[in-house]
């Protein structure tokens, strides 16, 4: 089985597809022209990056739900699974519950 393993600030997500439902309760078909999902679970994380002469260790951990900027992952297919590849700066929060 092949792992993938983020160098420095780079993080590995998961997407979480949500389904979508009209406000009736309606949920509508993989069929229907859907966005990017904007969310994820974190999967892998990198050990972190040297700024200004000094270490800077992640702030996000595996396990971590995320939302990211639409258009800025990488996609990579390993096997059946499909995963986005991330800088730490293109995570805009960690979803608490």
């Amino acid at each position: 089985m092949q792992k993938l393993r983020p160098l420095h600030d780079r993080v590995i997500v998961k997407p979480i597809e949500e389904a979508e439902a009209t406000v009736a309760g309606i949920i509508l078909p993989d069929t229907v022209d859907k966005e990017k999902p904007e969310k994820g679970e974190v999967i892998a994380v990198g050990p972190g990056k040297y700024e200004e002469g000094k270490f800077v260790p992640m702030s996000v951990k595996v396990g971590d739900k995320v939302v990211f900027k639409k258009y800025s992952p990488d996609e990579v297919k390993i096997g059946e699974v499909e995963y986005l590849i991330l800088s730490e700066s293109d995570l805009m929060a960690i979803i608490e519950s």
